[in-house]
């Protein structure tokens, strides 16, 4: 989530982009194996899956990726309260697609109204 700004969402400014990807990059060659993410960690200049690709690709095998799907951000900040199935896919793919993967090794639903999400 402080990848891309030095505050959570949209409350803050956006990092420098080459600090955050050698912090990436420093972050493995300490041994991290495990990144946790989602495509709507960004700002209006920074995407976290952008600068986890950037830095890191090609991945590892021992690197696991994770991310998180369900009420996310529209493409200019606002939040949506609840995905649809058809969202929730598309949440899967951008991160795929963000991400430069061919899979996701975890996927995270993220439930923040209590209810059905069928």
């Amino acid at each position: 989530m402080r990848l891309a700004s030095n505050a959570p969402f949209s409350g803050g400014t956006s990092n420098d982009r080459d600090q955050s990807i050698a912090v990436l990059r420093r972050a493995i060659e300490l041994g991290v194996n495990h990144v946790d993410t989602a495509a709507f960690y960004f700002t209006p200049l920074r995407s976290a899956n952008e600068l986890i690709n950037r830095a890191l690709a090609p991945y590892s095998d021992d690197l696991v990726i994770t991310t998180k799907v369900g009420p996310g951000r529209d493409p200019w900040g606002q939040w949506m309260p609840r995905a649809t199935p058809e969202q929730l896919r598309g949440q899967v793919e951008e991160n795929i697609r963000q991400l430069g993967l061919e899979h996701l090794d975890v996927v995270n639903l993220r439930v923040q109204e209590p209810g059905s999400i069928a």
